[in-house]
């Protein structure tokens, strides 16, 4: 995944609302007027964050009759996931390491 392409992710993920509406859409495809109705703001500013959503390729909005339902697209989600992994594991050798210098210092001391 091209780094323009996280950040515009990673820009859309760092709104609370965006992120509300990404876990309400992990349940299944729903309207906007059903997306809108937890949030204390008007639709059109929901509105205003489904399109960054869609332009981070988090969701896709369809169209039936007068119905325009919105739904969870999961790909940039997995390249984000897999750009955190490469941290995760960096950090998870870290710890490991942290916890074989206190076990070392742990044994110290019992020889002492």
């Amino acid at each position: 995944m091209s780094s323009d392409r996280l950040s515009t992710t990673f820009a859309a993920l760092a709104d609370p609302t965006r992120r509300a509406i990404l876990a309400r859409l992990a349940s299944g495809e729903t309207s906007v007027t059903e997306l809108a109705a937890p949030f204390e703001m008007s639709l059109p500013a929901v509105t205003k964050h489904l399109k960054v959503l869609q332009r981070a390729g988090l969701i896709t909005q369809g169209r039936q009759a007068q119905w325009r339902p919105c739904k969870l697209e999961a790909k940039p989600l997995r390249d984000v996931s897999d750009w955190v992994e490469q941290y995760r594991q960096f950090w998870e050798q870290r710890l490991d390491r942290l916890e074989e210098y206190l076990r070392e210092l742990q044994a110290q001391e019992k020889k002492e």
